[in-house]
């Protein structure tokens, strides 16, 4: 299959309506061409104008290894063009970094996630641009999470930078589809086009990630397939006291803490609601992460395995999962502080908990503490959201198998 990036270099045509204008690359570490040249180096040579470059969240570098650091402008050192951060001193595009150029190319790899940042950064950019009278360009890359779509939709009132709208939790679309749906929803009026892939069959072979593409991470913290898989449900756990697996080699697949026993938050998490640990496998670990939450200390935790044979694509439901994790601490620790405080300020947010930011909504928390709530409380919430979501964006879809 052909990415977007790779047709684009490939084809004369395409490339033709960027002669004599001058073009500005959003990307990050994962904006690679299919022989692993960054996308930077690889339109240069292919005589684009590039005349200015902009990084998201974790830089263009993907450097910062912490959530929520920021980065600083620079200039790029082998080709003297600015390069802007959209997570530094601004997370939406300056009036003076949009005059750098006429058509803005976006070539990040998404992990498919309402609350991975790149979604909101494509929505601000395509804001701007409307402003402006900008082109935007999306070089399509695949959702490695695939078609499935799952979560609850963000209510309205808590639109933040992990929420750009009322999207599902784990949104099935690829950035360059998100786009047609950003315009649609918010009235947007851009000159706005796909380079679209060639090839991929999001329930084949892969399920969402070809086979024959290496991965690199678009974050420091998404190392793999699996990660991308699990992350609609473990990026839940930043907003939660245990770890997340920050500070270890397995971000994201994992959660746990010093004072909980894996073995019976597993035992529970199957006692509970065992059809919604269907197409993953639960193992419990030991790990001590080496910076962040519970540093230096041993933490009893359960390893999601969206991999091997164990993986169902059509059935595994990461949202649900995490979900039943928590709920599972609230049954065997009643009192147990599950959740970050008010004092711990999610994103920029003010005076909220940062689970609710995470969900767009106070329902999962409420679920998770309301002890007569059952699995199918929360599937009454989420179900309808589900279907309506599938019904928003069935004409949006660009690949259909």
């Amino acid at each position: 299959m052909t990415f977007g990036i790779d047709r684009l270099l490939a084809d004369p045509a395409l490339r033709k309506p960027l002669e004599g204008r001058r073009v500005a690359l959003l990307a990050h570490p994962a904006s690679v061409t299919a022989d692993l040249t960054h996308s930077i180096d690889a339109l240069v040579a292919a005589g684009v104008n590039v005349t200015a470059v902009f990084g998201p969240q974790h830089g263009v570098r993907g450097d910062l290894q912490d959530n929520m650091m920021e980065s600083p402008d620079f200039t790029d050192p082998t080709y003297g063009m600015p390069v802007f951060s959209l997570y530094g001193e601004v997370r939406r595009p300056t009036g003076q970094a949009m005059h750098t150029f006429d058509v803005m190319l976006v070539d990040l790899q998404d992990l498919g996630c309402r609350i991975y940042t790149y979604v909101t950064t494509l929505l601000y950019i395509l804001e701007a641009a409307a402003a402006h009278g900008k082109a935007v360009w999306v070089l399509d890359r695949p959702n490695p999470a695939g078609r499935p779509v799952e979560g609850t939709l963000l209510r309205a009132g808590w639109e933040s930078f992990v929420g750009a709208g009322p999207m599902a939790m784990r949104h099935g679309l690829t950035l360059g589809e998100m786009g047609h749906w950003f315009l649609r929803h918010f009235g947007l009026d851009v000159d706005y086009r796909v380079i679209a892939m060639e090839g991929w069959q999001p329930d084949g072979q892969g399920f969402g990630w070809p086979a024959d593409r290496a991965w690199i991470n678009p974050s420091p913290n998404a190392p793999n397939v699996n990660m991308a898989r699990a992350y609609a449900g473990t990026v839940m756990v930043e907003g939660a006291t245990l770890s997340e697996g920050r500070g270890t080699t397995r971000p994201l697949e994992l959660f746990g803490a010093p004072d909980i026993d894996a073995r019976a938050v597993i035992a529970e998490m199957h006692r509970l609601a065992p059809e919604w640990l269907t197409g993953c496998k639960l193992r419990d670990i030991w790990f001590e992460p080496t910076f962040h939450k519970h540093k230096g200390q041993l933490n009893s935790g359960i390893h999601i395995h969206a991999d091997g044979p164990w993986y169902d694509h059509a059935t595994f439901r990461p949202w649900r999962v995490q979900a039943l994790g928590f709920k599972a601490i609230r049954a065997l620790y009643p009192d147990y502080p599950i959740w970050r405080g008010k004092d711990f300020k999610y994103e920029y947010t003010d005076d909220v908990l940062a689970i609710d930011v995470i969900n767009g909504g106070y329902d999962l928390r409420e679920w998770v503490d309301d002890a007569a709530a059952a699995p199918g409380d929360l599937d009454a919430l989420a179900l309808p959201d589900e279907a309506a979501w599938r019904d928003e964006i069935a004409d949006l879809l660009i690949y259909q198998g």
